[in-house]
């Protein structure tokens, strides 16, 4: 497999720097990993660690970045359960920031049954909505929240993640010639923007000045060629 070069556009700077800053805050880790799927994989990335208001704040500032610079159109957000509530939020903050003020919803996992009820929380589900998680492995998350949208009458239009891992979902416990992000795109009919991918961070390894993170580049390329997609 060739591994496209990063771009060299904004979206490709925003994605470097984005690279940088998940290394620097132990989000993105390198070693021997055993994904969802059971593959053992040599980095991993766990949002869950953007874990302070600092950098949850920084990034809030990507995800809005790369969705402005994706030029996708949206009405509203949804933060799907668990994950997606805290970034979700995050990003509906940081667009008002930036002058972009959106409706923000959210799922529970349970129902409620007192109060105002229901597993919806925040403004009514409406028009053209962006749902905001932080990766993809196999879509059915997504899947789950494109019924909760439509259940509720509005349309799931786009997904925005932080990391496109660009590699082959699973279906059954088998590998199929589509990554997750694929599979959203082109049989779910949404649109996808994730603030880097793969190919990103194989240019971050090839280029990076920090000692030893560059050793880490043949490992996660061979893993590529193995298991990732065009």
């Amino acid at each position: 497999m060739v591994v496209a070069n990063a771009q060299t556009t904004e979206q490709g700077r925003l994605a470097q720097a984005f690279v940088q800053f998940s290394v620097d805050s132990g989000v993105l880790r390198f070693g021997e990993f055993k994904t969802k799927a059971g593959r053992l994989s040599p980095y991993f990335f766990n949002a869950g660690l953007f874990d302070d208001g600092a950098k949850l704040g920084r990034l809030a500032q990507f995800y809005a970045n790369a969705l402005i610079a994706s030029g996708i159109e949206f009405d509203m957000l949804f933060g799907p359960a668990y994950k997606g509530i805290v970034l979700g939020a995050a990003v509906a903050i940081e667009l008002a920031r930036l002058g972009r003020n959106v409706p923000f919803a959210y799922n529970r996992k349970e129902a409620k049954d007192h109060g105002e009820g229901g597993t919806l929380v925040g403004a009514p589900l409406v028009g053209r909505v962006l749902i905001v998680d932080d990766v993809m492995s196999a879509g059915t998350a997504v899947r789950e929240s494109m019924a909760i949208i439509r259940a509720a009458g509005a349309t799931p239009h786009a997904v925005a993640i932080a990391l496109d891992r660009q590699e082959k979902a699973t279906e059954a416990g088998l590998d199929v010639n589509h990554s997750a992000v694929q599979y959203v795109r082109e049989q779910l009919g949404l649109q996808v923007c994730a603030i880097a991918t793969l190919a990103d961070l194989l240019h971050y390894l090839s280029h990076s000045g920090h000692e030893g993170v560059g050793a880490h580049h043949d490992r996660v390329l061979a893993y590529r060629r193995r298991y990732g997609v065009d």
